[in-house]
């Protein structure tokens, strides 16, 4: 697949209010400071699509892009800030999760993960409740580009370990790179075999 066009739509804190649910739709979602904006800035090809920056939880919004007129890429509010008060974390928890379970052209769930550190409970936990809601998901291991091939291949191996003394099988994942566009092709490659497969779900 090549992007040939990926423009902001809009943004929104209920999943009511989002587009119209006529295309497939791709959310990304990580722990804050994972990379997410820079991902996706690299997948699309467009430096500035997603606003990046050195401060966690930046993304405080459901966003929505479309991307060549046929699928929608969603940026989600990371998990797991610190800084952010008890009430807004809840806030940002119910509306993600909302979206999430209710969202009816929500093809594919990509679930990043800092390649740099050993899997963590709050992430381990979320893919655990996006299985128990059979939500489908990919993981997206991002930052490769900081360690050693080596690291990053031990990292994955963790996880498969933990992961598969819950799940039958490790779900798809990739290896990615931001600086080095490592995993683009074959992230879209994922999402444009996903898009043959999707069928409009028919509207009340």
């Amino acid at each position: 697949m090549k992007i040939q066009t990926a423009v902001f739509k809009q943004s929104n804190t209920d999943y009511k209010k989002c587009p119209a649910p006529t295309m497939p739709e791709y959310a990304f979602i990580g722990r804050s400071n994972v990379g997410k904006s820079s991902l996706i800035n690299m997948i699309t090809g467009k430096p500035t699509l997603a606003k990046t920056s050195q401060t966690p939880g930046k993304t405080q919004l459901i966003n929505h892009f479309s991307i060549n007129d046929q699928w929608y890429l969603v940026d989600l509010p990371g998990y797991g800030y610190a800084k952010a008060s008890q009430k807004e974390r809840e806030k940002w928890d119910k509306m993600i999760k909302e979206y999430l379970k209710n969202r009816t052209n929500l093809h594919c769930i990509f679930v990043l993960i800092d390649s740099r550190h050993s899997a963590q409970k709050i992430d381990m936990e979320f893919m655990q409740w996006l299985g128990e809601n059979e939500l489908p998901f990919a993981i997206i291991f991002t930052k490769t580009d900081k360690q050693s091939k080596t690291k990053t291949q031990a990292l994955l191996n963790e996880y498969a370990t933990k992961m598969l003394d819950y799940w039958e099988e490790m779900p798809v994942s990739f290896s990615t790179s931001s600086l080095t566009k490592t995993g683009k092709d074959e992230i879209l490659k994922f999402i444009d075999e996903l898009n043959q497969d999707w069928q409009p779900v028919p509207q009340d």
